[in-house]
């Protein structure tokens, strides 16, 4: 017998959906986990043989590193009998408690003990400029700027050499080393090579031919010499250009030396990021009644810095490891500290070596990978604001 309520209804009505189907996930290889690494990994045949030579390589390299590291490692000790291999024990990893028991070393040399609250304080006050430098949305950032660039070296020189008027006993800078050393020089090189090379890059730039043969020789000369060399020559040749009283000590001549080498390098950035401005910005600036050093300050500048963020930063990673190399003029440096440690008879074992310098390489891998993070999302700010409209 039919159905009262769809007796009326056509033929094949009551067949008809009125309410809509729910919808279905998308297939797995159009969407999700599997669908990203097809579109990664394998999306073609030259890509798939690509990645399986890569987990091949990745097999053979990571698992012994990973045992190293972590798995046969020795993790307390008091010296090197417990780093060396036993019968019960023949696979023997990196030997921590050298890192852990020469640590302070590494951080200060020879800084004297009781002197080393200066050098906390040091890495307090350089920690607290970075990071209101860094911050794009601190507060009062032209005040930080000041803090950064003017105040902060003057209480570091203080802070680190010293200063009988206030107390603070006299350290000479031979006895400076370890990681002081390297975020001195680094820092120094860092900061200074910015302003430099954009003065030599508009230098090089300039209509005036004198100018120009200066600095185009400047540059040419230090990048064309090795870092090595550019060393040896400002720790022999600057003292030459002064009195003998006033000759700097070897942590100067470096610092120098460095500062140079950076900026002939930034000054090639920024000359790349210059030449990558339209003509026509530099027509707006003079359309705006702008001078030369305003129109470039608040028109060419702010773009030519922003195109180049890649290649600064990556001028930066390179100047930061680049500062191992002052140890060949007698500065003592993070990696010179390890040096020096490893050769300790108290912990002379197989695996000592290599376990500084296998620290030495996660602490560069770390700031090098954290500088190479923040261009990257500063980069991308810009980027959705140049897209919005605000540069």
């Amino acid at each position: 017998m039919a159905d009262p309520a769809t007796a009326s209804l056509p033929v094949g009505a009551a067949y008809i959906r009125r309410e809509p189907v729910p919808a279905r996930p998308p297939p797995l290889l159009v969407s999700g986990p599997l669908a990203w690494l097809r579109r990664n990994f394998f999306a073609s045949v030259p890509d798939t043989l690509l990645t399986i030579l890569g987990a091949v390589i990745l097999y053979w390299i990571i698992p012994p590193i990973v045992d190293f590291l972590l798995l046969d490692a020795t993790w307390t000790g008091a010296d090197r009998e417990a780093c060396l291999a036993t019968p019960e024990r023949p696979e023997v990893g990196a030997c921590w408690p050298f890192v852990r028991d020469r640590f302070a070393y590494f951080i200060y040399g020879s800084y004297p003990i009781p002197e080393r609250w200066r050098v906390d304080a040091f890495f307090a006050l350089l920690a607290a400029g970075i990071f209101w430098m860094l911050w794009l949305d601190a507060p009062a950032r032209g005040l930080g700027a000041v803090y950064f660039f003017i105040v902060l070296p003057i209480v570091s020189v203080f802070l680190l050499s010293g200063a009988p008027s206030l107390g603070l006993a006299k350290v000479d800078t031979a006895l400076w080393g370890g990681l002081m050393v390297t975020v001195v020089v680094a820092t120094v090189g860092i900061v200074v090579s910015l302003p430099i090379g954009i003065a030599l890059a508009l230098g090089r730039r300039s209509k005036m031919p004198l100018v120009r043969l200066l600095c185009v020789i400047f540059i040419e000369f230090v990048r064309g010499v090795p870092l090595i060399t550019v060393l040896f020559m400002a720790s022999v040749m600057l003292p030459l250009f002064v009195p003998e009283t006033y000759s700097p000590d070897k942590l100067v001549r470096a610092l120098v030396g460095v500062a140079l080498f950076s900026s002939a390098y930034m000054a090639e950035v920024v000359r790349a990021g210059l030449q990558a401005i339209p003509r026509g910005q530099y027509e707006a600036a003079t359309a705006l009644a702008l001078g030369y050093w305003r129109g470039m300050g608040l028109v060419i500048l702010p773009q030519a810095l922003r195109i180049t963020i890649p290649n600064i930063v990556n001028s930066y990673i390179a100047l930061f490891k680049d500062t191992t190399l002052v140890f060949v003029v007698g500065i003592f440096d993070f990696l010179r500290a390890i040096e020096v440690a490893r050769i300790d008879p108290k912990w002379a074992t197989p695996v000592t070596s290599t376990t500084g310098y296998a620290f030495a390489a996660i602490f560069y891998f770390v700031v090098c990978y954290a500088m190479s993070r923040y261009a990257t999302g500063v980069e991308r700010r810009l980027a959705a604001g140049a897209r919005r409209g605000v540069v």
